[in-house]
C-alpha cells in the first residue's frame, strides 16, 4: 500500500474531525504506533489528535487501558473483548483527565491483532485484526467492534489495519451523535 493512500486518507480524518469538533485518540497494538504516526505525519494534527497508546504486551494492555486479565485469558488479546476494553480504557483515560470537555466528541480507536509472520493459529489466523470504535460525548461511552482478516506480509497487514481504523473514523454518523 503506498504512503499516500494513508496520508490522504489521515488528511481526510483530520477535516472531518474538525468539522465536527471530535478529537482522535488511539490504543494500538500489532500496529505498534504506526496508526498514531499516520495521523501526526498530517500537518495540523494537533487540532484533532489527543493521545495514543501503544500496549503490545498484555501487560502494557492491562497496565495502561485497565483491560481485565480475565478477558485476556478467555479470550486472548486478540479478540473484540480485549479490543472494546482497549477502547474503553482510552475513552475512560480521557474522561478522568482534568482536561476533559464536555461539548466535544471523543473518538478512540483500538487495534490489536496478528501482523506475522508467526503467531498465528486455526482459530485466529496472521492477519486478523481486532478494532474497538468508541465514543465519548457528554460523559456517555458507546462502543462498538469488528474484526477484518487482511493478507500479506506483516508491513501489509500493518498498513491495511490502520487503513481500515481511518475509515473507521471517516463512517461515524457524526450529525446522529448531537
Amino acid at each position: 500500500m503506498e504512503h499516500n493512500v494513508l496520508s490522504h486518507l489521515s488528511l481526510q480524518v483530520g477535516d472531518c474531525l474538525k468539522r465536527h469538533n471530535a478529537i482522535l485518540s488511539v490504543a494500538e497494538s500489532c500496529t505498534g504506533g504506526l496508526l498514531a504516526s499516520t495521523v501526526i505525519e498530517t500537518a495540523g494534527s494537533s487540532q484533532w489528535f489527543d493521545r495514543g497508546f501503544v500496549t503490545y504486551t498484555n501487560q502494557a494492555k492491562q497496565n495502561l487501558l485497565d483491560v481485565k486479565s480475565i478477558t485476556l485469558e478467555t479470550f486472548g488479546a486478540v479478540s473484540e473483548n480485549t479490543a472494546a476494553e482497549m477502547v474503553r480504557g482510552v475513552l475512560t483515560n480521557i474522561q478522568s483527565s482534568s482536561g476533559y470537555q464536555t461539548g466535544r466528541l471523543d473518538i478512540a480507536i483500538s487495534v490489536t491483532g496478528i501482523a506475522g509472520p508467526d503467531g498465528g493459529s486455526p482459530a485466529k489466523p496472521v492477519g486478523m485484526v481486532c478494532f474497538g470504535i468508541g465514543i465519548l460525548s457528554n460523559y456517555q461511552q458507546l462502543i462498538r467492534t469488528t474484526t477484518q482478516f487482511f493478507k500479506g506480509n506483516r508491513s501489509a497487514i500493518r498498513q491495511q489495519s490502520v487503513k481500515f481504523a481511518l475509515e473507521q473514523v471517516l463512517a461515524i454518523d457524526y450529525d446522529g451523535l448531537r
